[in-house]
C-alpha cells in the first residue's frame, strides 16, 4: 500500500460516473465536499428495450470535469492525494486495445435485449451453478449477458476476444484504462464490487470462475484483473497527471461505504429515480429466499471481503416524476411535499407503482400499477400523500425480506439521494419501519465512498474508524406512528398490492 506523508497532499478527488452524467468532486480531510463539476451525456434508445451510451463521450466528459473541479477548488493535481471512481453498475463496454476505440455502443444496465438469452440460461443446467458460485440468478440486469450479446453480434469480435485484441469492462475499467494511458500502457482492472455484478466472479474467492466463463463461452483474455476496492491501481497519465488511482466502487456499494456502514446489520438506502437498500452482512454470504441479491459490499487490501444483501426498488422518485409530468398534478417535484401536508392521511387511497411489474421482494412481472380506494372524498392532496407512502411501504417490504434472510435486526437506516430532501417522506419511512432514519451532512455518499477508498489506499485516512469520525448527522426522523395504525395502513397497502397481480395476460401489449 502506497503511503504519503500526512501533510504532503491535502485533498482527495472522486469521479462519479452515473447513468445520466459524469461528476468530479473534491473532498478535504474531514470528508467535506469543496468542489463539484458535472457534465451530462446523451443516452440513446435505438429500439424498444435497448438502452445505450457512447463510451467515448463518457471519457471526454471525464476529461472535462477534472480540470473544472480543480479550478473551482483552487487546486493543482499535485495537491491531490488520490482519486477514486464510482460508477453506474453493469453497463458493458468492449474496446480495441490498440486504438482505444469502443467496438460498439455501451449497453447500459437498463437494457433488456438479452431477456431471451437469460430465459434460456434459466431453463438450462447452468442456472443453479450461477446461483451457487456468483450468488446471482441469471438476469439481463447483469453485465455478462450483454458481453455475450456483443460477442455474438459485432463481426469477428469473438475471435478478436480470444486473441486478446479487445478488452471488456464496466465503466470504472474503461475510465481507469484511459486515465492510466489507454493504448500506451493503460491498466486493465476492475474492482470486486463491479466484478460481483457480472455473473462471472466467484463470490467467495473473488476471482473469475472458469465454469461460469465456459457456460457463456466468454474468453478469459477479454477480462480485466479483479482488485480490492481500496488499492492503488496505477497513476494517472492524463486528466490528473501524477495522481494515484486509489480505488473504485459500484455506485451503491460506494454509498454504503460513504455512509460508513462497516458493521454487520448497518444499512443504507439511496432514494433516487429508484431506490437501493443495502445491508452489511459482515463475512456472511446470505442466500436469499425473498428475492434479494447477495453481493460484495467491499474488500480492502489484504483483508477478507465484506458482503451485503441488496434490494432494489424500481420506482421511487420516478413515481413523483409521473405525478408531475404525466398527471400534471404539480409543477415541480418539491411541491409534492407541500401538497401532501394539506391532509392528515391518504384518505383511504393507495398507489402501487408496478409500472413494469413488481420488483424486490415480490418479483411479479405480470403485475401493473394501480390506484385503489378512490372515493369522492379523495383529493389531489390525498393522491400526493399516497405517492410518497408508496416509496415508504416498498422500503418496508425490502427491509422485512432482509431481516428474514439475514436474521440481523434493523436498528436504524441511513439515507441519501435526492428524495431525502422530502421530510414528510423520511418521517413516513421512519414510521412504517418503526426505526430512526438518519441523513448525513454530506449527502453525496456515492462520491464520498469512492474518495474514502482512494484515501485509505494511500494513507490519507488511517482506517475505517477515522472515516466514522467524519460522519455527521444532518437530520434524524424518529418513528411516531402507533403500532395499531401501522398495522392498519400496512393491511391497506397489502390489499392494494394484491390488486396489481395477474394484470398482464397473453395477448396484452404489456
Amino acid at each position: 500500500m502506497t503511503r504519503l506523508h500526512p501533510g504532503a497532499r491535502t485533498h482527495v478527488a472522486a469521479i462519479d460516473q452515473g447513468t445520466t452524467s459524469t461528476r468530479c468532486m473534491i473532498f478535504d480531510r474531514r470528508g467535506r465536499m469543496i468542489a463539484v463539476a458535472q457534465h451530462e451525456h446523451h443516452p440513446s434508445f435505438p429500439r424498444p428495450g435497448w438502452a445505450e451510451q457512447d463510451a467515448a463521450e463518457i471519457w471526454l466528459n471525464t476529461l472535462r470535469v477534472l480540470p473544472e473541479a480543480l479550478a473551482q477548488a483552487g487546486l493543482q493535481p499535485f495537491e491531490l492525494a488520490a482519486v477514486g471512481i464510482a460508477n453506474q453498475r453493469e453497463t458493458t463496454i468492449v474496446w480495441d486495445r490498440a486504438t482505444g476505440r469502443p467496438v460498439a455502443p455501451a449497453i447500459t444496465w437498463q437494457d433488456t435485449r438479452t431477456s431471451a438469452m437469460v430465459e434460456e440460461l434459466n431453463r438450462g443446467p447452468s442456472a443453479a451453478l450461477f446461483r451457487e458460485v456468483c450468488g446471482l440468478a441469471p438476469a439481463g440486469y447483469f453485465a455478462a449477458p450483454r458481453l455475450r450479446w456483443l460477442l455474438d453480434h459485432v463481426p469477428d469480435l469473438q475471435r478478436r476476444a480470444r486473441l486478446g485484441e479487445v478488452a471488456f469492462g464496466t465503466v470504472e475499467s474503461w475510465l481507469i484504462w484511459n486515465l492510466t494511458g489507454g493504448p500506451d500502457g493503460g491498466v486493465h482492472v476492475t474492482d470486486v464490487t463491479n466484478a460481483s455484478r457480472t455473473m462471472l466472479m466467484d463470490i467467495r474467492t473473488l476471482q473469475w470462475d472458469q465454469r461460469l466463463l465456459d457456460a457463456l463461452d466468454i474468453p478469459r483474455e477479454v477480462l480485466p484483473e479483479i482488485r480490492p476496492n481500496a488499492q492503488v491501481y496505477g497513476t494517472c497519465a492524463v486528466g490528473l497527471p501524477g495522481v494515484p488511482i486509489g480505488g473504485a466502487f459500484g455506485d451503491q456499494q460506494a454509498a454504503l461505504f460513504g455512509q460508513t456502514c462497516f458493521a454487520a446489520g448497518e444499512a443504507k438506502c439511496t432514494y433516487g429515480t429508484g431506490a437501493f437498500l443495502l445491508m452489511n452482512t459482515g463475512d456472511r454470504i446470505t442466500t436469499s429466499e425473498h428475492g434479494l441479491i447477495s453481493t460484495v459490499a467491499y474488500a480492502l487490501d489484504d483483508q477478507p471481503p465484506r458482503y451485503a444483501s441488496e434490494g432494489s426498488i424500481a420506482v421511487a422518485g420516478a413515481l413523483v416524476q409521473w405525478f408531475r409530468d404525466s398527471l400534471e398534478m404539480i409543477h415541480s417535484a418539491p411541491e409534492i411535499e407541500t401538497l401532501a401536508r394539506r391532509v392528515e392521511d391518504n384518505g383511504g387511497c393507495y398507489i402501487v407503482p408496478a409500472f413494469a411489474g413488481l420488483f424486490a421482494p415480490r418479483w411479479q412481472p405480470d403485475a401493473r400499477g394501480v390506484v385503489v380506494g378512490l372515493t369522492s372524498f379523495v383529493t389531489r392532496s390525498h393522491l400526493a400523500r399516497a405517492v410518497l407512502e408508496a416509496t415508504a411501504w416498498q422500503t418496508a417490504e425490502v427491509v422485512e425480506a432482509m431481516v428474514a434472510d439475514t436474521g440481523l435486526p434493523f436498528t436504524g437506516l441511513k439515507v441519501d439521494g435526492g428524495m431525502t430532501a422530502n421530510h414528510l417522506l423520511m418521517q413516513y419511512v421512519a414510521d412504517v419501519l418503526a426505526i430512526p432514519v438518519e441523513r448525513p451532512l454530506v449527502a453525496e455518499s456515492v462520491s464520498l465512498g469512492a474518495a474514502y477508498a482512494a484515501g485509505l489506499a494511500v494513507g490519507f485516512w488511517p482506517d475505517l474508524e477515522g472515516l466514522r469520525d467524519n460522519w455527521h448527522r444532518a437530520a434524524r426522523w424518529e418513528p411516531t406512528m402507533s403500532e395499531a395504525l401501522r398495522r392498519r395502513e400496512r393491511s391497506g397497502w397489502d390489499r392494494a398490492v394484491e390488486r396489481t397481480l395477474g394484470w398482464v395476460v397473453d395477448g396484452d401489449p404489456g
